[in-house]
């Protein structure tokens, strides 16, 4: 993994394979959305048996995706949490065929379990909590790339530790996807 200005760019190919695998992407959701879990703990959850959960979360952890938390394990339950941070992927034109290939299943896999994820909570909800927009708008490439920055400076603003939330916030989930048209048959 790389710095980059705003985020830690995700250039290496086996930590790209690490992140794309269908259930390493569940096992990273359940954390994020449930806190702190043991490998049993995530077994039950996602209906996996706990070798193959560990070997799962070995396999994050080695790319610096997962960490153990400290004060809460034993030596027979390690505890397991996402390790936060900005992270980021290679442009298209930077990657690889391979690189492509991985990221095209990375992708399909994220996008599908935000979907799901949205549906299920709407679904379950009686709120109006649930705020979405779609929408276009015209820009070039460097206004795309400053639009995608404000947003990152935006999300960033309200992140605090828990310690600074107030009383009743919860967890709120945000995606954005940003793509251009097809080109205009002018």
């Amino acid at each position: 993994m790389t710095r980059e200005s705003g985020g830690t760019e995700i250039a290496d190919l086996a930590a790209l394979k690490a992140l794309a695998h269908p259930r390493r992407q569940q096992v990273l959701q359940q954390l994020t959305l449930e806190g702190p879990a043991t490998s049993a703990i995530l077994a039950r959850a996602l209906g996996l048996n706990t070798g193959a959960t560990s070997y799962h979360l070995r396999e994050l952890a080695r790319y610096g995706f997962v960490e153990e938390t400290e004060g809460e394990g034993t030596r027979r339950a390690r505890w397991w949490r996402v390790v936060p941070g900005d992270r980021r992927f290679p442009p298209r034109s930077r990657q690889t065929p391979e690189m492509r290939l991985v990221m095209d299943e990375l992708n399909h896999h994220a996008y599908a379990a935000d979907l799901e994820l949205f549906e299920r909570l709407q679904r379950d909800s009686d709120s109006d909590e649930f705020a979405y927009s779609r929408s276009e708008i015209r820009l070039t490439l460097p206004e795309l790339r400053e639009f995608f920055e404000e947003y990152i400076t935006l999300l960033n603003r309200y992140k605090r530790p828990e310690s600074r939330t107030p009383a009743g916030a919860r967890t709120v989930h945000t995606r954005l996807m940003a793509f251009p048209a097809a080109e205009d048959a002018s």
